[in-house]
């Protein structure tokens, strides 16, 4: 089965984890970090799931799912739950535009969950289209020893240099090659050394622009290659 690659916004959205042992935790940070309503289905959840109620991050719902429990769903996650758990999920959420995932039941699944690699803005997902998620874990892993904080810092000064830049080189094409010098030079060589200085020297050397932190209102990330 092919999948189609996409990044969710989940913000504002109902999404529920039904389990409560480690792994959905897990899947519950993963959500809590797209800024979704979380709600947790579980009879016994782990510690850090409970802190995370204590604190009203989540919803915790101290019992197993139950027909109509997904009324207001936009996404769902089962992890660990009985077949007819499973079975039920599948039944109500079929013709509703709710998506899906079955830990380790791709028949039940409307999307994969892939690995991720996040590294502030900059998230990597790998998926082994479910035939072999400890792949894709071995795989994230070399990815994190790769990608550091230096990608997260380059993205934050990323953004404030799309409207400074696009007042300066109206020309896509132009805007576009100078994108690629600057993330093929030593800038982020330079973050990585803590260097902020001489980065930023770097950036408006090849840019010909300064940051601009004033501006609240960041253009659209453009796709630089079609």
């Amino acid at each position: 089965m092919q999948h189609y690659p996409v990044y969710l916004s989940l913000r504002g959205r109902n999404c529920f984890v039904l389990g409560g042992c480690a792994l959905a935790e897990e899947k519950v940070r993963g959500l809590l970090a797209g800024d979704a309503r979380v709600t947790v289905l579980a009879p016994e959840v782990t510690p850090g799931l409970a802190e995370l109620a204590m604190r009203g991050r989540i919803d915790l719902v101290d019992r197993r799912y139950r027909r109509g429990d997904l009324r207001t769903a936009f996404l769902v996650l089962v992890v660990n739950q009985p077949r007819s758990v499973v079975d039920g999920v599948w039944e109500e959420t079929r013709g509703r535009n709710v998506l899906v995932n079955t830990l380790d039941d791709v028949p039940h699944c409307d999307f994969i969950a892939p690995a991720i690699v996040r590294r502030g803005d900059l998230a990597v997902a790998i998926s082994t289209g479910g035939k072999a998620p400890a792949l894709a874990v071995r795989l994230r892993q070399r990815l994190e020893s790769e990608l550091g904080e230096e990608h997260a810092r380059f993205l934050e000064i990323a953004g404030d240099l799309r409207a400074p830049l696009a007042r300066r080189w109206p020309d896509f094409e132009t805007r576009r090659s100078l994108w690629y010098r600057l993330v093929d030079s030593d800038v982020l060589h330079l973050l990585r050394r803590g260097d902020e200085t001489r980065a930023r020297a770097r950036i408006e050397e090849i840019l010909g622009v300064q940051p601009d932190a004033a501006d609240v209102n960041r253009a659209e990330t453009e796709v630089l290659v079609e």
